[in-house]
């Protein structure tokens, strides 16, 4: 499992849901992925769904070198409620040579600390999934929204009833509210085409997917009409 792929590789170490549910999505995208974890039972649970699934402890460094993880591109450490064992593996990850080592934490605390140790980046599943759903429930035209960075998202949203029966030209999406239209899934169909008329006449139901600013998007989500 060296470099020698085209595709990125990951590992996964610890897994419960979280890890486990990582791994499977990975791999089923077609990535190739190291599964590890203490508990034997979790790692023949997931063997037949990654690229090799091993009782490993992470928290030995040796371990991970006979495991050859310092290949690795991207290195998931899901053990989220063992802060020592979090730690420590972190640690050896990126003493390796690890350059992406993204950690799971139960708590702010234990996010601090991860970040202190090495993690690039730490997740708290249970917070962002609640921010979420809670944000979910007060939009009005957004579907889905996924962060591309700090600033920009890629959103898919409901066409508001002022872009009914108009055009893209006529609305000047890209000037007046400073979106980059990607693609458009017509009202009632589920196939996303990625290439839009600009003269078309916007129906009801017709999903568009945007690219833009997160705060204008969000902004545009609450005052237009709908």
């Amino acid at each position: 499992m060296g470099k020698k792929h085209v595709n990125k590789q990951y590992a996964v170490i610890g897994l419960g849901v979280f890890g486990s549910t990582i791994a499977k999505t990975l791999a089923n995208l077609g990535c190739e992925v190291l599964a590890i974890d203490k508990n034997l039972d979790c790692v023949e649970r997931i063997a037949n769904d990654v690229t090799k699934a091993v009782q490993a402890d992470a928290t030995d460094k040796d371990e991970l070198i006979s495991l050859g993880i310092q290949d690795f591109d991207v290195v998931v450490v899901a053990i989220g409620n063992h802060l020592e064992d979090s730690i420590l593996s972190v640690m050896n990850v990126k003493e390796l040579g690890v350059k992406l080592v993204i950690a799971k934490a139960k708590n702010k605390t234990f996010m601090q600390i991860l970040k202190k140790v090495g993690a690039d980046r730490v997740i708290r599943p249970e917070k962002e999934m609640g921010m979420k759903v809670a944000k979910s429930l007060v939009r009005r035209h957004i579907v889905d929204l996924i962060e591309l960075d700090p600033e920009y998202c890629v959103v898919e949203m409901i066409a508001p009833s002022q872009w009914v029966g108009k055009s893209l030209k006529i609305l000047n999406v890209r000037a007046i509210y400073g979106f980059n239209i990607l693609g458009v899934k017509y009202a009632g169909e589920e196939k996303l085409h990625l290439s839009v008329d600009p003269d078309y006449q916007i129906q009801e139901g017709d999903h568009f997917l945007v690219v833009a600013e997160t705060k204008k998007a969000e902004r545009f989500d609450h005052s237009s009409s709908l």
